[in-house]
């Protein structure tokens, strides 16, 4: 794995000019290292710098060519003169240096390793719990990259989206990331519990606090402790309790309802809300001191709908997960694919969830194509695959119909005799008569609609249709 350095490398021999860049440096606090050209390969064989800083007067126009190639992904700058500028080439110092030329150029540097870290994951632990953050788009990478930012320290977080695009997750990720792995994580759905009874379950209560409160209980913060309290749709908190909160997150301590007791309390606080909290501001229905608390390191989790190339990577997550819980798998036709990556996908990632979980079970161990899909999910018209039956085959069916243990069909007698008579019937012409007449009582009782006299009848519709054809019947 390459190793990321913060410092600055300077690869120049003595001279006044390099003694000017590295006085400017330390004004600037900023951590460097100074080398000779012949100590370049064995320091960076495996690292890369926030700078790597060539003087064009200690190296030649061939040694930057060579650096710029072998080591595309290390931002570089020059210091001199010089017209190689270009690829991982930032940019000239340029005499006289000043700061706020330095400074630029040094976020051209920032700007561009961020743009060219590599995507490794930093430890086992890391890598199954980023499974649940799947996709390759830019928003979803976006959130990983925040979430290895943000989970070592100890700020409040505030995760943003619509409903269903995996805010718990990120929630959860950040936690077990976080130095307060061992801890618990404690979820609570501030708009699921009734405002009357939301402030014991936050804080707890005493014994006799309220009618029902025949115990001390404990509250959400006390079973947090040292861990993670994650406050889901928090939007929904009434007004009072934000006050109550608030205080919290300033204070550090609370008292359970009923107790005049304080306690202490060591939790980190993630929310997460799909609603528009600066909207609420302006409407009153959210404290804006409330808001700029937990706003801290705010996340946007992407809806479905704005990374649909990532539907076939979540398909094959939630497909092996149903598979692994012993459910069956599925797999899915390119065309279904592309069908469920038109669909609009309100419910972002649980309805599609959701779906694979209800296809599972109409499909067990099956192949889904678009025309499996339920009707709004299905974006590609593709011809219904009908199975050829042969004139046989339809007259067996009839037979084991007619002798099976359902309730016999009633045939007129005048027509279909009870008894087999003496000199025989011809039973190919006699249940061509059957299927007719059954066919044209369909077609009259349901006003000369096919689809439904279909459904009368127990056959599909383009069954009937080909048995009209066979018999020349029309609609007429």
């Amino acid at each position: 794995m390459m190793q990321i350095e913060q410092r600055i490398l300077i690869v120049a021999d003595p001279s006044e000019r390099v003694s000017r860049l590295c006085c400017i440096f330390d004004f600037l606090d900023e951590k460097y290292h100074l080398i000779t050209k012949d100590d370049l390969a064995s320091l960076t064989a495996d690292c890369r710098y926030r700078a790597l800083v060539l003087d064009t007067q200690s190296v030649t126009a061939e040694f930057i060519k060579s650096v710029k190639s072998s080591m595309p992904w290390q931002p570089v700058l020059l210091s001199g003169e010089s017209n190689l500028n270009g690829g991982n080439v930032l940019g000239t110092i340029a005499e006289p240096i000043s700061y706020p030329q330095l400074t630029e150029l040094l976020h051209f540097c920032q700007v561009y390793g961020q743009a060219k870290q590599p995507q490794t994951p930093t430890s086992a632990n890391q890598t199954k719990l980023f499974r649940s953050l799947v996709g390759r788009s830019e928003g979803i990478a976006n959130v990983r990259h925040l979430i290895s930012q943000v989970a070592s320290s100890d700020v409040t977080v505030l995760v943003l989206g619509q409903s269903g695009t995996g805010k718990e997750v990120v929630a959860r990720n950040i936690h077990y990331m976080s130095d307060r792995r061992d801890g618990p994580f404690i979820p609570v759905n501030c708009g699921a519990i009734p405002p009357e009874l939301l402030e014991s379950e936050l804080f707890g209560h005493e014994k006799g606090s309220f009618t029902g409160a025949i115990s001390t209980r404990k509250g959400r913060f006390e079973l947090a402790e040292n861990g993670t309290l994650f406050l889901d749709e928090i939007g929904d908190m009434p007004l009072q309790m934000q006050v109550k909160l608030l205080r919290v997150l300033q204070e550090k301590v609370f008292e359970r309802v009923g107790g005049s007791k304080t306690i202490n309390t060591d939790v980190r606080i993630v929310a997460a809300t799909h609603r528009d909290l600066e909207t609420m501001i302006s409407e009153n229905e959210f404290r804006e001191d409330l808001y700029y608390r937990l706003n801290v390191f705010p996340i946007e989790m992407p809806s479905l709908s704005e990374r649909s190339d990532d539907v076939p990577l979540l398909l094959q997550e939630l497909v092996s997960r149903v598979f692994n819980e012993g459910r069956g798998k599925i797999r899915f036709t390119q065309r279904a694919i592309e069908s469920l990556k038109a669909h609009n996908w309100s419910g972002n990632v649980r309805e599609l969830s959701n779906l694979v979980e209800r296809l599972t079970i109409l499909f067990p161990g099956g192949l889904v194509d678009v025309n499996d899909l339920p009707r709004k999910y299905r974006y590609i018209d593709v011809p219904e695959y009908c199975v050829e039956v042969s004139e046989e085959q339809q007259e067996r069916d009839a037979l084991a119909s007619i002798f099976s243990d359902e309730e016999p069909i009633e045939l007129p007698d005048t027509r279909f005799p009870s008894e087999l008579p003496p000199e025989g019937v011809n039973l190919k012409d006699l249940l061509a008569e059957l299927e007719i007449d059954m066919i044209r009582q369909a077609l009259e009782q349901q006003d000369n609609v096919v689809a439904r006299a279909a459904e009368m009848l127990g056959i599909r519709r383009t069954t009937l249709v080909e048995k009209m054809r066979k018999y020349g019947m029309g609609k007429d």
